[in-house]
């Protein structure tokens, strides 16, 4: 199906409700999942999940969502997720991606990773304007999300900030949080390129988000995210 096509399948407003919110949970969703979120009949949702699945937008597979097996743990169900590939429509033909590559290419080899973050984190500031420097987590998780990073909040692997629940003056016994992103605006030059681009990406995100502020951003890779998380800043410990 032609990408236009595609884009075209998510104009009705149930199906593009669906597909955001299987796009938005990360993981596995089955059909009374998605028809609850959608506030929908499960029978519906099935048929528009089933049609964002022909047209390449979700990937279907199926499992036992009781999580038990054997005999009486029930016929495995149908679950959906994003599909991994990427649709976009230029009117007229563009072609970025390529001009990107090349650009990246000719950095890598001439060595200008130093140049490419001072240029990153001069447009994060001027996208930032006069604003402030990020305020807190859920001030960031707004500026990401305009982005397009797609942010969610999970739990911190590291030891809590002291007198920081992912914000400044929170409980300090509680587990910090960081914000993690399901999406990489520069995942195809990055999956090239991913030093590279992985630096240019940080330099920017402390640029748009400040480095003298309520958060920082810092590289923590993982496969299928991001390679930057941000979280409550060090420097705000009294």
């Amino acid at each position: 199906m032609e990408d236009i096509d595609a884009i075209a399948v998510l104009q009705d407003p149930v199906r593009r409700r669906l597909y955001e919110y299987v796009a938005a949970q990360g993981r596995e969703v089955g059909r009374n999942e998605a028809a609850e979120a959608a506030g929908v009949a499960r029978t519906l949702a099935a048929h528009h999940l089933d049609r964002l699945t022909e047209a390449g937008l979700l990937e279907s597979g199926s499992r036992r969502l009781t999580g038990r097996s054997g005999p009486g743990a029930g016929r495995p169900a149908k679950v959906y997720t994003r599909a991994k590939g990427e649709r976009s429509v230029s009117l007229p033909a563009r072609d970025y991606r390529t001009a990107a590559e090349l650009l990246a290419e000719a950095a890598e080899l001439a060595g200008l990773d130093t140049g490419l973050r001072a240029a990153a984190r001069r447009r994060g500031e001027a996208l930032r304007g006069a604003a402030a420097p990020c305020g807190g987590l859920a001030e960031a998780m707004a500026t990401l999300a305009a982005r397009g990073y797609e942010p969610h909040l999970e739990p911190s692997v590291e030891p809590p900030v002291e007198g920081s629940e992912g914000e400044p003056g929170g409980d300090a016994d509680a587990p910090a949080s960081v914000i993690r992103m399901r999406n990489c605006p520069f995942h195809a030059v990055a999956e090239r390129f991913p030093p590279l681009v992985c630096g240019m990406n940080l330099a920017l995100l402390e640029g748009l988000l400040g480095t003298d502020g309520s958060v920082r951003a810092r590289m923590d890779a993982r496969p299928g995210e991001c390679c930057v998380v941000v979280e409550a800043s060090k420097n705000n410990v009294d």
